[in-house]
């Protein structure tokens, strides 16, 4: 689902159990709230985590809707929290008015680890760049990632907000997810999904 003035992408990841993970829910109105809920209920999904690829303003908006609503913890990398952190400071210098201040988290995520839920799980992999603690989740059994915004459609990440670094960025993407092959499915932070095969090609960055 496609929220607020960023268009950033908040992504309902789910299996045949109704186990639901909420990725980077960037609800930031009543309006996109009740849109949220209505498509989690319209899929009869039951939310179990709730979790950020990172922390950039555009992707946290909903945070606590979500964890109010769904009785959830944040998870997040450990260095994204002085960007969590800073999302008040940051929406006064867009002009952006301040969303509901998002809970801390419970758990940081280690490289490596596995997220788990009904029949499924996601290995969680560090790319930082775009920002100092950005993570991807990839489904072998699916073939497919959650991004964030480390690549997108025939781009990559920004590297010039705080914590960024455009080598790091690039390092992030061949070492990380090129390798994993040319039919992954990338679901982006914004913009349409994409594949590594088509990046590897076409993305004039890499």
């Amino acid at each position: 689902m496609t929220f607020n003035p960023f268009q950033e992408n908040t992504y309902l990841v789910y299996d045949e159990t109704g186990e639901c993970l909420i990725f980077d829910p960037g609800c930031s109105n009543p309006s996109e709230e009740k849109a949220l809920k209505a498509k989690i209920e319209a899929l009869g999904l039951t939310p179990v985590r709730l979790i950020n690829t990172h922390c950039h303003l555009d992707h946290v908006f909903g945070n606590r809707f979500v964890a109010d609503t769904y009785k959830l913890s944040l998870e997040i990398h450990e260095k994204e929290l002085p960007i969590l952190e800073a999302v008040p400071m940051v929406c006064d210098m867009y002009g952006i008015p301040k969303p509901a201040l998002s809970p801390a988290p419970a758990k940081f995520l280690k490289e490596g680890e596995y997220i788990e839920f009904g029949n499924t799980k996601l290995l969680m992999l560090f790319t930082p760049g775009h920002s100092p603690g950005s993570i991807t989740f990839y489904c072998e059994a699916d073939q497919f990632i959650i991004a964030g915004d480390v690549l997108f459609y025939n781009s990559i990440g920004r590297t010039d907000l705080p914590g960024g670094d455009h080598q790091t960025l690039i390092n992030s993407i061949k070492n990380e997810l090129l390798p994993l092959g040319d039919d992954i499915v990338v679901y982006s932070g914004h913009g349409p999904k994409t594949q590594i095969g088509f990046e590897r090609e076409n993305n004039l960055f890499l």
